[in-house]
């Protein structure tokens, strides 16, 4: 993916698809994550900071910031396959690099490759602040495979 790609939106039908299906997503909806950016191969997702995700010292818990991020990938690897098709995730690693804090983390995905079955995704994680401050807070790389679709 190259800088230009990830600058742009989606088209409408795509960005209709992702959002129809994260808002199908329990969890997403449980976390109150919300979808901030559809690019071809590149999906934004937001988590605000409340006590629901926090963990036993206030920072957002490693297991939200992993589910948000694995999100984040998955849906933007959706963004560049037939309509016919959807994803499953194969596997993930996630480092996290330093503790979650900030009035919100953002998860972003990014895909680094689009093949046949399988896409691989860069997963970065930052906590913002809303003076706008941002940390990476969590790095990492996933794998997943195409189901469905003949295309």
């Amino acid at each position: 993916m190259n800088d230009r790609t990830q600058q742009e939106e989606a088209s409408p039908v795509v960005r209709k698809r992702v959002q129809d299906s994260f808002d199908a997503q329990g969890l997403m909806a449980h976390l109150g994550a919300r979808i901030t950016k559809i690019a071809p191969g590149r999906v934004h997702i937001v988590l605000p900071a409340r006590p629901e995700v926090t963990q036993q010292h206030g920072y957002i818990h490693a297991g939200a910031t992993s589910a948000v991020a694995d999100s984040a990938g998955g849906y933007a690897a959706l963004t560049l396959l037939p309509e016919d098709c959807d994803v499953l995730t194969v596997e993930y690693k996630i480092n996290l690099l330093a503790p979650a804090v900030g009035d919100h983390i953002e998860a972003i995905g990014t895909v680094l490759k689009s093949g046949r079955t399988l896409t691989v995704c860069r997963l970065e994680v930052y906590g913002v602040r809303d003076d706008g401050e941002r940390t990476l807070v969590a790095n990492g790389q996933q794998t997943l495979i195409r189901m469905g679709g003949t295309g």
